[in-house]
Protein backbone atom coordinates (compact mmCIF):
# COMPACT_ATOMS: atom_id res chain seq x y z
CA UNK A 1 0.00 0.00 0.00
CA UNK A 2 1.09 3.65 -0.24
CA UNK A 3 1.92 5.55 2.73
CA UNK A 4 3.65 8.95 3.55
CA UNK A 5 6.74 8.75 5.55
CA UNK A 6 9.52 10.30 7.55
CA UNK A 7 12.81 8.32 7.90
CA UNK A 8 14.78 11.03 9.57
CA UNK A 9 13.89 13.60 12.26
CA UNK A 10 13.94 17.16 12.31
CA UNK A 11 14.39 17.96 8.70
CA UNK A 12 12.79 21.64 7.34
CA UNK A 13 9.52 20.70 5.80
CA UNK A 14 10.49 21.97 2.53
CA UNK A 15 13.42 19.51 2.18
CA UNK A 16 12.20 16.18 0.40
CA UNK A 17 12.91 13.89 3.14
CA UNK A 18 11.06 15.66 5.87
CA UNK A 19 8.28 14.13 3.83
CA UNK A 20 8.18 11.36 1.01
CA UNK A 21 5.80 8.27 -0.49
CA UNK A 22 6.84 4.76 -0.50
CA UNK A 23 5.37 1.30 -0.44
CA UNK A 24 4.14 -0.21 2.64
CA UNK A 25 3.10 -3.74 3.81
CA UNK A 26 -0.73 -4.21 3.65
CA UNK A 27 -1.11 -4.62 7.67
CA UNK A 28 -3.09 -7.24 9.37
CA UNK A 29 -5.65 -6.42 11.70
CA UNK A 30 -5.27 -8.14 15.32
CA UNK A 31 -7.61 -9.30 17.72
CA UNK A 32 -9.30 -6.11 18.74
CA UNK A 33 -8.46 -4.45 15.44
CA UNK A 34 -10.06 -2.73 12.45
CA UNK A 35 -8.62 -2.61 8.91
CA UNK A 36 -10.00 0.55 7.57
CA UNK A 37 -9.44 2.12 4.10
CA UNK A 38 -8.31 5.45 4.97
CA UNK A 39 -10.61 7.91 2.95
CA UNK A 40 -9.70 11.03 4.43
CA UNK A 41 -7.25 12.62 7.35
CA UNK A 42 -7.08 16.02 9.23
CA UNK A 43 -3.44 17.18 10.61
CA UNK A 44 -2.32 18.04 13.89
CA UNK A 45 -0.14 20.00 15.59
CA UNK A 46 1.10 16.40 17.30
CA UNK A 47 2.25 15.65 13.20
CA UNK A 48 4.64 18.12 12.97
CA UNK A 49 6.07 17.63 16.72
CA UNK A 50 7.14 14.54 16.13
CA UNK A 51 8.40 14.96 12.64
CA UNK A 52 10.52 17.31 14.06
CA UNK A 53 11.41 15.88 17.24
CA UNK A 54 11.33 11.90 17.28
CA UNK A 55 13.99 9.52 15.78
CA UNK A 56 13.06 6.45 14.41
CA UNK A 57 14.82 3.43 12.84
CA UNK A 58 12.27 2.70 10.03
CA UNK A 59 9.67 4.46 7.72
CA UNK A 60 6.83 5.98 9.80
CA UNK A 61 3.60 7.08 9.53
CA UNK A 62 2.16 9.92 10.55
CA UNK A 63 -1.38 11.06 11.15
CA UNK A 64 -3.96 10.95 14.12
CA UNK A 65 -7.23 12.16 12.39
CA UNK A 66 -8.93 9.97 10.03
CA UNK A 67 -12.03 8.63 8.46
CA UNK A 68 -12.72 5.89 6.69
CA UNK A 69 -14.65 2.47 5.55
CA UNK A 70 -13.53 -0.30 7.50
CA UNK A 71 -12.51 -3.46 5.39
CA UNK A 72 -12.04 -6.68 7.33
CA UNK A 73 -12.18 -7.09 11.45
CA UNK A 74 -10.28 -8.74 14.02
CA UNK A 75 -11.36 -11.93 15.70
CA UNK A 76 -12.54 -10.32 18.35
CA UNK A 77 -14.47 -7.15 17.22
CA UNK A 78 -18.02 -7.08 18.29
CA UNK A 79 -19.01 -3.28 17.92
CA UNK A 80 -17.81 -3.13 14.22
CA UNK A 81 -18.49 -5.27 10.97
CA UNK A 82 -17.12 -4.55 7.45
CA UNK A 83 -18.21 -1.32 5.07
CA UNK A 84 -18.43 0.50 8.56
CA UNK A 85 -18.23 4.16 7.91
CA UNK A 86 -15.90 5.14 11.02
CA UNK A 87 -13.85 8.15 12.46
CA UNK A 88 -11.04 7.97 14.71
CA UNK A 89 -8.21 9.32 15.94
CA UNK A 90 -5.57 6.25 16.77
CA UNK A 91 -3.04 5.33 18.97
CA UNK A 92 0.82 7.33 19.32
CA UNK A 93 2.67 4.08 19.60
CA UNK A 94 0.88 2.24 16.05
CA UNK A 95 2.19 3.85 12.61
CA UNK A 96 -0.79 6.96 11.66
CA UNK A 97 -3.81 7.42 8.99
CA UNK A 98 -1.14 8.89 6.11
CA UNK A 99 -1.46 5.98 4.16
CA UNK A 100 -4.13 3.75 2.00
CA UNK A 101 -4.79 1.41 4.72
CA UNK A 102 -4.47 1.35 8.49
CA UNK A 103 -5.06 -0.99 11.99
CA UNK A 104 -6.85 0.39 14.58
CA UNK A 105 -8.45 -0.79 17.95
CA UNK A 106 -12.24 -0.56 18.00
CA UNK A 107 -11.98 0.69 21.65
CA UNK A 108 -11.35 4.27 19.76
CA UNK A 109 -13.17 4.18 17.22
CA UNK A 110 -16.31 6.04 16.23
CA UNK A 111 -18.98 5.53 13.58
CA UNK A 112 -18.68 8.40 11.41
CA UNK A 113 -21.80 11.08 11.63
CA UNK A 114 -24.40 10.24 8.65
CA UNK A 115 -24.60 13.75 7.75
CA UNK A 116 -21.15 14.53 7.27
CA UNK A 117 -18.82 13.65 4.36
CA UNK A 118 -15.36 11.84 5.23
CA UNK A 119 -13.22 15.04 5.12
CA UNK A 120 -15.65 17.08 7.53
CA UNK A 121 -15.73 14.06 9.89
CA UNK A 122 -12.36 13.55 9.87
CA UNK A 123 -11.76 17.24 11.30
CA UNK A 124 -13.23 16.27 14.22
CA UNK A 125 -12.37 13.43 16.39
CA UNK A 126 -8.84 14.04 18.04
CA UNK A 127 -9.89 17.46 18.86
CA UNK A 128 -13.05 16.47 20.16
CA UNK A 129 -11.60 13.81 22.43
CA UNK A 130 -9.26 16.29 23.58
CA UNK A 131 -11.66 18.74 24.28
CA UNK A 132 -14.35 16.42 26.06
CA UNK A 133 -11.44 14.83 28.29
CA UNK A 134 -10.49 18.25 29.59
CA UNK A 135 -13.65 19.72 30.53
CA UNK A 136 -15.47 16.47 31.55
CA UNK A 137 -12.66 13.98 33.14
CA UNK A 138 -9.86 15.98 33.43
CA UNK A 139 -11.40 19.40 34.88
CA UNK A 140 -14.83 17.21 36.17
CA UNK A 141 -16.74 20.25 35.09
CA UNK A 142 -20.91 18.05 34.92
CA UNK A 143 -22.52 17.95 32.10
CA UNK A 144 -25.80 20.77 32.31
CA UNK A 145 -23.32 22.55 35.01
CA UNK A 146 -20.82 25.49 35.51
CA UNK A 147 -23.19 27.95 35.93
CA UNK A 148 -22.05 31.15 37.39
CA UNK A 149 -18.67 30.31 36.44
CA UNK A 150 -16.19 31.51 34.11
CA UNK A 151 -13.48 29.93 31.28
CA UNK A 152 -10.78 31.87 29.93
CA UNK A 153 -9.93 29.69 26.32
CA UNK A 154 -6.57 30.21 25.59
CA UNK A 155 -5.68 29.56 21.48
CA UNK A 156 -9.66 29.20 21.09
CA UNK A 157 -9.64 29.33 17.29
CA UNK A 158 -7.31 26.26 16.80
CA UNK A 159 -8.51 22.74 16.40
CA UNK A 160 -9.33 21.47 20.10
CA UNK A 161 -10.46 24.92 20.77
CA UNK A 162 -12.77 25.26 17.72
CA UNK A 163 -14.46 21.85 19.33
CA UNK A 164 -14.29 23.07 23.07
CA UNK A 165 -15.97 26.14 22.66
CA UNK A 166 -18.90 24.39 21.11
CA UNK A 167 -19.02 21.63 23.91
CA UNK A 168 -18.35 24.20 26.84
CA UNK A 169 -21.16 26.54 25.45
CA UNK A 170 -23.67 23.63 24.36
CA UNK A 171 -23.47 21.34 27.30
CA UNK A 172 -22.04 23.19 30.51
CA UNK A 173 -23.47 26.19 32.06
CA UNK A 174 -20.24 28.16 32.28
CA UNK A 175 -19.54 31.65 30.71
CA UNK A 176 -16.78 31.22 27.85
CA UNK A 177 -13.93 33.74 26.99
CA UNK A 178 -12.12 32.37 23.96
CA UNK A 179 -8.45 34.27 23.17
CA UNK A 180 -7.90 34.70 19.14
CA UNK A 181 -5.79 37.83 17.81
CA UNK A 182 -6.93 38.60 14.49
CA UNK A 183 -10.01 39.44 13.31
CA UNK A 184 -10.41 36.20 10.99
CA UNK A 185 -10.27 33.95 14.41
CA UNK A 186 -12.20 36.56 16.30
CA UNK A 187 -15.42 35.76 14.18
CA UNK A 188 -14.58 32.24 14.09
CA UNK A 189 -14.62 31.55 17.83
CA UNK A 190 -17.65 34.12 18.22
CA UNK A 191 -19.46 31.98 15.98
CA UNK A 192 -18.96 28.57 17.86
CA UNK A 193 -20.28 29.81 20.71
CA UNK A 194 -18.06 32.11 22.74
CA UNK A 195 -19.59 34.41 24.85
CA UNK A 196 -16.46 36.97 24.62
CA UNK A 197 -13.68 37.25 23.19
CA UNK A 198 -9.96 38.77 23.80
CA UNK A 199 -6.63 39.14 22.44
CA UNK A 200 -4.06 37.05 24.20
CA UNK A 201 -0.94 39.15 22.47
CA UNK A 202 -2.21 41.90 24.79
CA UNK A 203 -2.50 42.13 28.60
CA UNK A 204 -5.09 39.55 29.17
CA UNK A 205 -6.14 41.20 32.88
CA UNK A 206 -7.22 44.76 31.48
CA UNK A 207 -9.42 43.07 28.87
CA UNK A 208 -11.08 41.01 31.38
CA UNK A 209 -11.54 43.95 34.02
CA UNK A 210 -12.83 45.62 31.42
CA UNK A 211 -15.35 42.80 30.17
CA UNK A 212 -16.65 42.80 33.72
CA UNK A 213 -14.56 39.61 34.78
CA UNK A 214 -12.16 40.34 37.88
CA UNK A 215 -10.72 36.35 37.95
CA UNK A 216 -11.75 33.35 35.90
CA UNK A 217 -12.74 30.47 37.55
CA UNK A 218 -10.97 27.86 34.88
CA UNK A 219 -7.98 28.59 32.14
CA UNK A 220 -8.07 26.34 29.65
CA UNK A 221 -4.40 26.75 27.52
CA UNK A 222 -3.92 25.22 24.11
CA UNK A 223 -0.72 26.75 23.41
CA UNK A 224 2.04 28.99 24.59
CA UNK A 225 1.07 28.35 27.83
CA UNK A 226 4.85 29.17 28.82
CA UNK A 227 4.49 32.30 27.35
CA UNK A 228 1.17 33.39 28.93
CA UNK A 229 2.45 31.10 32.18
CA UNK A 230 2.34 33.86 34.56
CA UNK A 231 -0.33 36.10 33.12
CA UNK A 232 -2.77 33.27 33.55
CA UNK A 233 -2.05 32.92 37.09
CA UNK A 234 -2.78 36.38 37.59
CA UNK A 235 -6.43 36.07 36.18
CA UNK A 236 -7.32 33.03 37.69
CA UNK A 237 -9.67 33.27 40.93
CA UNK A 238 -8.18 31.60 44.47
CA UNK A 239 -8.74 27.88 44.30
CA UNK A 240 -9.38 28.21 40.31
CA UNK A 241 -8.50 25.13 37.95
CA UNK A 242 -5.65 25.06 34.94
CA UNK A 243 -5.67 22.52 32.36
CA UNK A 244 -3.23 22.16 29.17
CA UNK A 245 -2.09 20.22 26.63
CA UNK A 246 1.04 21.98 25.29
CA UNK A 247 4.37 20.54 26.54
CA UNK A 248 6.17 23.77 28.09
CA UNK A 249 10.11 23.37 28.36
CA UNK A 250 9.90 24.37 31.66
CA UNK A 251 6.79 25.20 33.94
CA UNK A 252 7.40 26.47 37.26
CA UNK A 253 4.09 25.68 39.33
CA UNK A 254 5.09 27.18 42.33
CA UNK A 255 3.17 30.50 41.91
CA UNK A 256 0.12 28.12 41.41
CA UNK A 257 0.33 27.64 45.96
CA UNK A 258 -0.77 30.90 47.25
CA UNK A 259 -3.81 30.91 45.13
CA UNK A 260 -4.74 26.79 45.80
CA UNK A 261 -4.95 26.29 41.80
CA UNK A 262 -5.71 22.95 40.34
CA UNK A 263 -2.95 21.52 37.55
CA UNK A 264 -4.66 19.21 35.16
CA UNK A 265 -2.50 17.94 32.13
CA UNK A 266 -4.50 15.88 29.25
CA UNK A 267 -3.36 13.82 26.51
CA UNK A 268 -6.13 12.16 24.40
CA UNK A 269 -3.06 9.12 23.70
CA UNK A 270 -2.95 7.96 27.47
CA UNK A 271 -6.21 5.48 27.11
CA UNK A 272 -4.66 3.84 24.45
CA UNK A 273 -1.02 3.81 25.01
CA UNK A 274 -1.48 2.38 28.34
CA UNK A 275 -4.59 -0.16 27.15
CA UNK A 276 -7.11 1.18 30.45
CA UNK A 277 -9.43 -0.35 31.62
CA UNK A 278 -12.06 1.99 30.35
CA UNK A 279 -10.47 2.72 26.87
CA UNK A 280 -13.96 2.31 25.33
CA UNK A 281 -15.06 5.16 26.88
CA UNK A 282 -13.23 7.52 23.19
CA UNK A 283 -15.85 5.04 21.39
CA UNK A 284 -18.32 5.96 23.30
CA UNK A 285 -17.51 9.87 23.51
CA UNK A 286 -17.42 10.04 20.12
CA UNK A 287 -20.85 8.25 19.16
CA UNK A 288 -21.77 10.54 21.61
CA UNK A 289 -20.45 13.75 19.15
CA UNK A 290 -21.10 11.76 15.90
CA UNK A 291 -24.98 12.10 17.42
CA UNK A 292 -24.71 15.73 18.17
CA UNK A 293 -23.50 16.28 15.06
CA UNK A 294 -26.51 14.94 13.06
CA UNK A 295 -28.73 16.69 15.56
CA UNK A 296 -27.17 19.79 14.63
CA UNK A 297 -26.27 20.43 17.92
CA UNK A 298 -22.48 21.00 16.87
CA UNK A 299 -20.72 21.01 13.76
CA UNK A 300 -17.72 20.03 11.70
CA UNK A 301 -14.21 22.21 12.39
CA UNK A 302 -12.95 21.95 9.03
CA UNK A 303 -11.59 25.53 8.07
CA UNK A 304 -9.62 24.40 4.86
CA UNK A 305 -9.70 20.73 2.14
CA UNK A 306 -6.25 21.10 1.49
CA UNK A 307 -6.87 18.67 -1.87
CA UNK A 308 -5.81 14.79 -2.58
CA UNK A 309 -3.77 13.37 0.16
CA UNK A 310 -0.31 13.90 -1.44
CA UNK A 311 3.25 14.05 -0.54
CA UNK A 312 3.20 18.00 -2.09
CA UNK A 313 -0.01 18.82 -0.11
CA UNK A 314 0.70 17.18 2.80
CA UNK A 315 4.33 19.25 2.95
CA UNK A 316 2.43 22.73 2.94
CA UNK A 317 -0.21 21.84 5.39
CA UNK A 318 2.97 21.23 7.77
CA UNK A 319 4.30 24.28 7.00
CA UNK A 320 1.19 26.30 7.60
CA UNK A 321 0.26 24.51 11.11
CA UNK A 322 4.23 25.25 12.25
CA UNK A 323 3.75 28.70 10.89
CA UNK A 324 0.96 29.37 13.58
CA UNK A 325 -1.28 30.80 11.55
CA UNK A 326 -3.42 27.88 10.89
CA UNK A 327 -7.62 28.18 12.65
CA UNK A 328 -9.83 24.87 13.10
CA UNK A 329 -8.29 22.31 11.17
CA UNK A 330 -6.89 21.27 7.41
CA UNK A 331 -8.08 18.65 6.01
CA UNK A 332 -6.89 16.04 3.02
CA UNK A 333 -9.10 13.14 1.23
CA UNK A 334 -8.10 10.60 -0.91
CA UNK A 335 -9.31 10.99 -4.65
Amino acid sequence: MKAIVYTQHGLPIDDPQALFETELPMPAPGPHDLLVEVRAVSVNPVDTKIRRGVAVDAPRVLGWDASGIVRAVGADVTLFAPGDEVFYAGDLTRPGSNSQFQTVDQRIVGRKPGNLGFAESAALPLTAITAWELLFDRLRVTEGGGAGKSLLVIGAGGGVGSILVQLARTLTGLTIIGTASRELTRDWVRDLGAHHTVDHTQPLQPQLTALGFEHVDIVISLTHTDQHFAQIVEVLAPQGQLALIDDPATLDVMPLKRKSISLHWELMFTRSMYQTADMVRQHELLNRVAAMVEQGILKTTLSEHAGALTVDNLRRVHALIESGRAHGKIVLEYA
